[in-house]
């Protein structure tokens, strides 16, 4: 009956420590670029879009679909940094656990 009484309490320290995590997710924000930083993609901790910077020299209407692939990868580059950061922030909470392969938190 301890060790039920004490998994209980771990799994109530870890949801605390999960809560906690979600509200700092929200206060993060990564960047990825693209275009040699011709493109810049703001996103939240939680993978919200929060801003978008485009250089100058892309505002051609001939640079249409270049533009659209940087954004693109502009993103991608952005999620992937901020699912590392998600990652890392996991195995802290968890306790050095990783996450199961293709568990997404966002």
């Amino acid at each position: 009956m301890a060790d039920f009484l004490g998994l209980m309490k771990q799994a109530a320290e870890l949801k605390s420590k999960m809560e906690a995590m979600q509200a700092e997710l929200d206060q993060i924000e990564v960047e990825g670029t693209s275009g040699g930083g011709l493109v810049t993609v703001k996103l939240s901790g939680k993978g919200e879009v929060k801003g978008v910077k485009i250089d100058d020299t892309l505002m051609q209407p001939s640079e249409k679909e270049i533009l659209e692939d940087l954004i693109v990868a502009a993103h991608t580059d952005a999620r992937r940094k901020a699912e590392t950061l998600l990652q890392d922030k996991m195995k802290s909470v968890a306790g050095g656990l990783p996450l199961p392969p293709g568990m997404k938190l966002f």
